[in-house]
């Protein structure tokens, strides 16, 4: 609080009238319990991080699922992507031909590259999880409802699984942003691998190759 202190001089202005000096004095004690009050609240009312779970496609225990099913199953679903450094990441789609070096097809990390092809392969766990959401805004369902019917939808059958790859001249940004994708397109089956010497080979080839047709474009 402020305080106003009145000093009454000895001194006299002409006139007879004695000079008066007035010092003011401001109290902060209350702003500090005020601030206090304040982290409290925010500290409460704040929720904490959580952490994320990756998900992951586990085989079958089914004695009647050959092993030939599960592979026809892994190949029919399974999305390749071999990060590669700067904007180009390559993939390929069910089992790597080792004989075709174009079987790895290149794009980018743009609206139009990875993503559409993710958006086209999830479009209807995308589509199901879009009308929870309208759902879960409307105050139809709750959010603990929307997150376990989510995590249904993403594990369900004929959603894809993405296996990212990283070669050695990949950033941890390219990562982070294959990563980011899997978040946007709703992917909930994806899991990072070591490149194997065969994606390697498949890549330096198609590197090189598509760096001699475009000189010869030149």
């Amino acid at each position: 609080m402020a305080e106003l202190q009145t000093n009454e001089g000895g001194g006299k202005k002409k006139g007879g009238s004695k000079q008066k000096k007035i010092s003011v004095h401001v109290d902060f004690t209350p702003m500090v319990d005020m601030n206090m009050l304040l982290i409290t609240f925010f500290m409460l009312c704040t929720s904490l991080s959580k952490p994320q779970t990756m998900e992951i496609n586990m085989p079958s225990n089914d004695p009647k699922v050959t092993q030939d099913d599960k592979v026809k199953v892994k190949a029919s679903e399974a999305i390749t992507l071999v990060l590669s450094g700067g904007d180009s990441i390559f993939y390929y789609t069910g089992l790597p031909d080792y004989k075709d070096y174009n079987s790895l097809k290149l794009t980018s990390y743009k609206a139009d590259g990875i993503r559409s092809l993710l958006l086209k392969r999830n479009a209807e766990a995308v589509a199901q999880i879009a009308v929870l959401k309208q759902k879960k805004l409307e105050l139809k369902i709750s959010q603990e409802d929307f997150k376990t019917q989510v995590s249904k939808i993403k594990e369900g059958k004929g959603t894809p699984v993405v296996i990212i790859k990283a070669s050695d001249r990949a950033t941890y940004k390219n990562l982070i942003d294959a990563l980011d994708e899997m978040q946007i397109c709703s992917v909930g089956k994806y899991v990072i691998d070591k490149i194997t010497p065969g994606e390697l080979f498949l890549l330096k080839n198609r590197e090189s190759k598509g760096a001699l047709s475009q000189n010869s474009a030149n």
